[in-house]
């Protein structure tokens, strides 16, 4: 592997169509730009407002939402420690935000068939967090506001403006799975 290979990328959202297609599964990327935190609830509501051809909070086409909400804010802090979840609580969801213009999607673990099937189709790119460092990631945060649904509390959907917040592609355009990948490696290997 040469020094190329172990550079991440610095990627501006929102994420451009050519950027999107030379992403590969396992590219390191850094991001910067806006993206949305929303979970499960978020989700939902996301879904129902488009089911019912209701206008919804952000647009879809230039977001990348990060499946996260963040800790209390510290006294003379933009955000608390941000970390990402569980992707597969929102994947009921997900097929019908990517049919409707959502490009990038953060989280971590793998997805379902659907999900993989609709960023293969849609020409979307799931990219992976690294759990357990969200004190760090907190530090990649320079502004934060809420946008919608503030009763969710924490899980309200933020916007936050991030400089070169650290992912791994996972799911890229072409239909490949990191994860995948690995465990076929490992299989190989023994």
């Amino acid at each position: 592997m040469n020094k190329k290979e172990n550079m991440a990328r610095h990627i501006e959202i929102p994420l451009k169509a050519d950027d999107l297609s030379s992403l590969h599964a396992g590219d390191m990327v850094l991001l910067s730009g806006e993206v949305y935190t929303a979970r499960d609830v978020a989700h939902r509501r996301l879904y129902e407002a488009l089911n019912k051809g209701d206008k919804l909070p952000f647009d879809l086409k230039t977001a990348v939402i990060f499946y996260a909400a963040p800790a209390p804010t510290p006294p003379g802090k933009i955000i608390g420690s941000i970390g990402p979840t569980t992707s597969y609580r929102m994947d009921f969801f997900t097929p019908k935000l990517i049919e409707n213009g959502l490009k990038g999607m953060i989280g971590k673990g793998n997805r379902s068939k659907e999900v993989v099937q609709a960023i293969k189709k849609f020409g979307a790119v799931y990219f992976g967090a690294i759990g357990g460092i969200a004190a760090l990631s907190s530090q990649c945060v320079k502004k934060a506001e809420l946008v919608a649904y503030e009763d969710l509390g924490p899980e309200a959907i933020r916007k936050l403006t991030v400089v070169d917040f650290p992912v791994i592609v996972i799911n890229d355009t072409m239909g490949n799975d990191l994860y995948a990948q690995a465990e076929n490696m490992w299989r190989v290997n023994n």
